[in-house]
């Protein structure tokens, strides 16, 4: 089973994404992504738990990366699975996305 749930943290919001991220529920990655950019607050998504993602899914971090850098607010990528990992790197996203090796680390780069 997939799910997503935002966390309110100390300064942004932490999108904790679980499973597979597949078509079939990609939009409720976007809705949670977008959600806190909309309200100009700082976002970051933990992939560690992401089995499988698709390209839906992908769109959905490019578009909330989109939005945050239009709003000039933050948006990275935390703990991404090797499985994510791969896929970003196939299309050379890890050259596009901010991405931390855990939470504290990605804390540190707000301050």
């Amino acid at each position: 089973m997939s799910k997503c749930e935002v966390q309110d943290q100390a300064g942004f919001a932490l999108v904790v994404v679980e499973g597979e991220v597949d078509m079939s529920w990609s939009n409720d990655l976007r809705q949670a992504i977008l959600g806190p950019l909309n309200a100009g607050r700082p976002c970051m998504v933990d992939l560690s738990a992401v089995a499988y993602i698709d390209s839906s899914g992908i769109a959905a971090l490019v578009e909330g990366y989109q939005k945050a850098k239009g709003a000039g607010t933050f948006f990275g990528l935390v703990a991404v699975s090797d499985a994510v990992r791969s896929v970003l790197e196939l299309a050379r996203l890890d050259q596009v996305f901010p991405m931390y090796e855990n939470l504290e680390q990605a804390e540190a780069s707000l301050s």
